[in-house]
């Protein structure tokens, strides 16, 4: 097994070095044996790959304590068995006290030395598959997962960092689409209750007469069709983070009720005569602004009080443009993978135009329209002419302006058309076809309004003549 763990068996005496060193290679695992502790300590400087040690805790010069002690001190991340030919209870607690994971007394039950040994390193597999978890958990969640380098993204990571260990209630705004439950999500991860549920709701999808329900739970028979006691959001994300999504949607009355909740940190079901206390974090978040509605008197101003704490505000793309390559980068290389495709890359005059776009839907329609380009695209290079048309006649083209009334008047559809098909025919360098593919249209269609527009420009350069 090329991946099988190593074992090292340190031990003076020869019969008992070599019988445990037999008993388990038969387990599949690599051992290498000592008589020397020392020797074992300039091994391990040198192979970082030994999971577990056996060593013997009586030898002349370094014994079983002392190579404990410098295990621990050089910071091996290693497990130590220490045997001792004594049995006796204190020498079992010595060396527990010392940082040993487990001890054997002499004679070795060799049965019990592997059942010791694999229980050790199935234990340290697990925590391997946990840390590994939790890496990608932190990688789709945590902060990483949120991709920008621009100023305004710089200042939304340096204010998550400094929320994110707390416990006060977060109100995140932003448009739709500018990943507000990713935010949400990334302060959970980043916070003390990492290890708990994080939970979402979105009061918009849910409708008013069920969301009471599902934020507080019920009783059996409290309505009809209560045939059970639900439990809500509140309960279920004890210890944890409950994320409202939409929170500008809730009724009036289910305002009041979230607003005691809040000052009460209780809840009590629907149909319940109880109390349940709650130790929660709340993270809301809105794309409507609720100061508006509070003026509209829509919303409760003490609530919005209670919510925004905290205000966490997501720009959206269109003020964050230099983010759109990596944004476009990130995306492109994910769903290559998820996918099955080849890796693909934008050339430079389609990320002026996804730079150049007001992309109202945000980073959510990004993703989406690079998604779809992964899916059809064949190619290593999407160029400007493989972007949906709509994006391609929203944005300026490079190296241009964007197309503006003539002074004093509005122009015409049929100036706005020429100026694009000029501009496009300038920007492949005379290329038709390229030209055709990038505005959509067939290249007869293209040939046939440049030989009209030949034709215009024939008596201005006979009179000039």
């Amino acid at each position: 097994m090329s991946d099988a763990p190593t074992i090292l068996v340190i031990d003076d005496e020869t019969g008992s070095r070599e019988s445990m060193a037999l008993a388990l290679e038969k387990t599949g695992v690599g051992v290498r044996t000592f008589d020397d502790a020392r020797l074992a300590l300039e091994y391990l400087e040198t192979q970082p790959g030994v999971t577990l040690v056996i060593c013997d805790l009586r030898m002349p010069g370094m014994d079983g304590l002392g190579f404990l002690e410098e295990v621990r001190k050089r910071e091996f991340d290693l497990d130590v068995i220490l045997v001792t030919g004594f049995g006796t209870i204190e020498s079992a607690v010595e060396a527990m006290q010392v940082g040993a994971d487990d001890y054997l007394t002499k004679p070795i039950d060799l049965y019990e030395l592997r059942k010791r040994v694999m229980n050790l390193l199935e234990n340290r597999m697990l925590k391997e598959e946990v840390t590994s978890l939790r890496q990608m958990l932190d990688k789709k969640f945590g902060f990483e997962s949120i991709v920008g380098s621009s100023e305004p993204m710089e200042r939304l990571f340096d204010q998550m960092n400094l929320v994110a260990p707390t416990r006060s209630t977060v109100l995140v705004s932003g448009e739709s689409g500018t990943g507000k439950e990713l935010v949400a999500n990334a302060l959970h991860h980043a916070s003390p209750r990492r290890d708990e549920r994080f939970l979402a709701l979105n009061c918009g999808a849910i409708p008013p007469d069920i969301l009471e329900s599902e934020l507080f739970g019920h009783e059996k028979g409290s309505f009809t069709g209560a045939i059970g006691r639900k439990i809500g959001k509140f309960e279920l994300a004890h210890r944890g983070t409950l994320f409202l999504d939409e929170i500008s949607e809730l009724y009036p009355e289910l305002q009041v009720k979230l607003l005691r909740v809040l000052e009460e940190r209780s809840i009590m079901r629907v149909g319940g005569a109880e109390t349940i206390d709650v130790d929660y974090r709340l993270i809301a978040a809105t794309n409507r602004n609720l100061d508006e509605l509070v003026a509209a008197g829509q919303f409760r101003e003490d609530l919005l009080y209670r919510l925004k704490v905290v205000s966490l505000r997501i720009p959206p793309l269109r003020e964050r443009q230099e983010d759109i390559p990596l944004l476009a980068e990130h995306f492109l290389a994910r769903f290559c993978e998820e996918h099955g495709r080849e890796p693909k890359r934008l050339g430079s005059t389609a990320i002026e135009i996804l730079k150049a776009s007001a992309w109202p839907g945000n980073v959510r329609e990004l993703k989406n329209m690079l998604e779809s380009l992964v899916i059809f695209h064949q190619g290593e290079v999407i160029e400007r002419g493989d972007l949906p048309v709509e994006l391609r006649m929203t944005s300026s083209l490079p190296g241009s302006s964007r197309i503006q009334p003539a002074s004093g008047g509005v122009r015409t559809m049929d100036e706005i058309e020429r100026q694009a098909i000029l501009e496009t025919l300038e920007v492949y360098d005379g290329h038709r076809a390229n030209t055709a593919k990038a505005l959509g249209i067939g290249l007869r269609t293209l040939q046939r309004k440049l030989k009209e527009y030949r034709r215009e420009s024939e008596p201005a350069e006979a009179e000039a003549d």
